[in-house]
């Protein structure tokens, strides 16, 4: 955990969420700033800071994450119409907290692509 790390201290508790999922490794909860109708944010609660801090020690905390975004999807019911996944990594990917986290995007038909 990281004193000055917002997503640790929503772990810890000492800020309120509202949580949509959450096991021994993985929080996820919904985005005070939503993008979308349905937006939730998974992360691991092993403070990991990007997708560049990713490596073999850790790397099993992106699977789990991988796994808590089907119960996410499926618990805010846009698993069977799909839904938008996505992972911003370092300050010019446009990641404001620097603590690996995945926003989960549904609720809505996405019609502009991004690729």
């Amino acid at each position: 955990m990281s004193d000055n790390c917002i997503f640790c201290r929503i772990i810890e508790g000492t800020i309120p969420s509202k949580k949509v999922y959450e096991d021994d490794d993985i929080l996820s909860f919904e985005d005070i700033h939503p993008a979308a109708p349905v937006h939730v944010l998974v992360v691991p609660k092993k403070h990991i800071e990007s997708l560049e801090a990713v490596n073999p020690d850790n790397v099993d905390y992106v699977a789990k994450a991988h796994l808590a975004i089907q119960k996410v999807a499926k618990a805010k019911q846009i698993n069977t119409g799909g839904y938008r996944v996505i992972v911003n990594c370092g300050k010019d990917g446009g990641q404001t907290v620097p603590h690996l986290h995945y926003h989960v995007l549904g609720g809505t038909v996405f019609t502009e692509k991004i690729i």
